[in-house]
């Protein structure tokens, strides 16, 4: 038997609030999605002016990143699993329009779990990297010492 953390909605509405000052300050406009371990939607914003199809990106990345356990863009990159020649190549097309291999969804571990994923789609892709970062940096402030949450792009689990 295993303990184990849930994501819950404050928590979400914490990353997602840390993710929207990030875009902010960036000037981006983005769409932040958060889904708990099993891939399904707690909280999701898109910004004012944010392009239409951010909020489903969002969500198939957050989906891909926490049941995947790696950030998007490790699928694609040289070398990568998705990659032509990898051994995942291909394998957004066995969940289409659920399964995103490019930048801007992260897992969500904390103290060694992964309990979720953040989706972020809007900005160019360095921007999408910084919010996401940021919404995980914002859930380790609130969580405080006592857990630890990854907070690095590069994200495999």
């Amino acid at each position: 038997m295993k303990s184990v953390f849930k994501l819950e909605l404050e928590e979400a509405r914490v990353m997602v609030a840390a993710g929207l000052q990030a875009a902010r300050e960036s000037k981006s406009l983005e769409t932040i999605c958060i889904v708990d371990d099993g891939g399904y939607l707690i909280a999701l914003e898109r910004m004012n002016g944010c392009r239409n199809t951010s909020p489903e990106l969002a969500i198939a990345k957050a989906f891909t990143a926490s049941g995947h356990r790696r950030s998007t863009h490790l699928f694609n990159q040289p070398g990568g699993p998705a990659a032509v020649n990898g051994e995942a190549f291909g394998i957004h097309a066995m969940m289409p329009g659920k399964f995103a291999i490019f930048v801007g969804g992260f897992p969500i571990v904390v103290n060694g779990n992964v309990i979720g994923g953040v989706g972020v789609s809007g900005g160019q892709g360095e921007e999408d990297i910084a919010v996401g970062v940021a919404a995980l940096r914002g859930l380790q402030a609130f969580l405080g010492d006592d857990y630890e949450v990854m907070t690095e792009p590069d994200i495999k689990k």
